[in-house]
């Protein structure tokens, strides 16, 4: 199983950013899919998460209106589409995947069993 994040970098406040994340090794549709980020001495959070058909999705508070989380089964990507982001989001953002028999999102950082490198990104002033 591979999770292949990328499309992070530098931006300004007000900025956008779009991450992919790209799965191999498992069925694409038997799997929900997150996004998630670490800032330095803080812990992993969950960022946004949607479930395997695509209809459920979820957005943390902080994020909700300007992050829409995506997937295309067609090329098994998972998409973070970051508009008007602020200095708060930078963060390594990090994809994941898990298995999961319902249509449902998954939000708990620690039910995730696949996951991706992390694409840095940074937004300034």
């Amino acid at each position: 199983v591979q999770l292949q994040a990328s499309g992070g970098g530098s931006v300004q406040a007000g900025g956008s950013l779009r991450l992919s994340c790209a799965v191999s090794g498992l069925t694409f549709s038997d799997y929900a899919l997150g996004w998630f980020r670490q800032a330095p001495g803080k812990e992993r959070e969950t960022v946004a998460s949607i479930s395997r058909s695509g209809r459920g999705t979820y957005y943390r508070s902080s994020v909700k209106g300007r992050f829409t989380i995506s997937r295309d089964s067609a090329v098994n990507t998972a998409y973070l589409q970051m508009n008007s982001l602020k200095l708060e989001d930078t963060a390594v953002h990090y994809c994941a995947a898990e298995e999961t028999p319902l249509d449902q999102t998954i939000v708990a950082v620690t039910t995730y069993d696949y996951w991706g490198q992390g694409t840095q990104v940074t937004v300034s002033s």
